[in-house]
């Protein structure tokens, strides 16, 4: 915006020109989000200058109630729409949505972070972590007219995709192991594991239990 209005400054008929708040909108949230419950993001931001130890309570993906437990924290990510706080738990490197975060109280102990660890590399060794693609290669073929979808969701696991075969195209994903082929269900009958024999059974157990599931009554 500081470049902007430089050379703004320096353009001739600058009073014709359109605010750049009229042309430009940044909206950082996720699609299809509802509101959702946890802290407020500049009240945590404000505990953690002090960079004390905290007490948190909170709760795992796969958990139906929060525990509570102590972190070391380095401060607070925002990605892709969600606010995350990073923090050494068990002396390794964690994020804990903010979402599932329900209180939290700082100690009188200053936080023990590891040496030589800043927020910046901490994050970046998550980041790196979960996005990571995997060892696990799953060769697929995928209805063409899914093929952008299928970028969009998969993205960086996607290794390659060959050409169309009729209306059929053919790719390998990589994941870091089989149990993870579930993330394919949500392509429907647009999509068919190939290879290795252990993913496309675990696909059929899958799929197999969808149906039991949705017997009509």
């Amino acid at each position: 915006m500081r470049k902007i209005a430089a050379r703004q400054a320096a353009a001739p008929g600058v009073s014709d020109l359109a605010r750049l708040a009229d042309l430009v909108i940044i909206d950082s949230t996720a699609w299809l989000t509802e509101p959702r419950a946890g802290v407020e993001v500049a009240d945590l931001a404000s505990t953690l200058r002090r960079r004390r130890r905290l007490r948190i309570l909170y709760r795992r993906s796969a958990e139906e109630t929060a525990s509570p437990q102590v972190v070391d924290p380095y401060g607070l990510v925002g990605k892709s729409g969600r606010w995350y706080l990073v923090a050494d738990g068990h002396g390794a490197g964690r994020l804990f949505a903010l979402e599932r975060l329900t209180a939290y109280e700082a100690l009188e102990e200053p936080a023990a972070l590891r040496p030589e660890q800043t927020l910046q590399t901490t994050w970046s060794e998550l980041k790196q972590r979960t996005e990571s693609p995997g060892s696990t290669e799953v060769s697929v073929r995928l209805r063409s007219s899914r093929l952008d979808l299928a970028r969009r969701i998969l993205g960086g696991r996607i290794r390659e995709a060959s050409g169309t075969e009729d209306e059929w195209c053919a790719l390998v994903i990589r994941y870091p192991d089989v149990e993870s082929v579930r993330q394919l269900l949500q392509f429907g009958d647009h999509i068919e594991v190939l290879a290795p024999e252990t993913a496309r059974a675990r696909m059929h157990q899958l799929a197999a239990a969808l149906a039991e599931n949705h017997r009509p009554r």
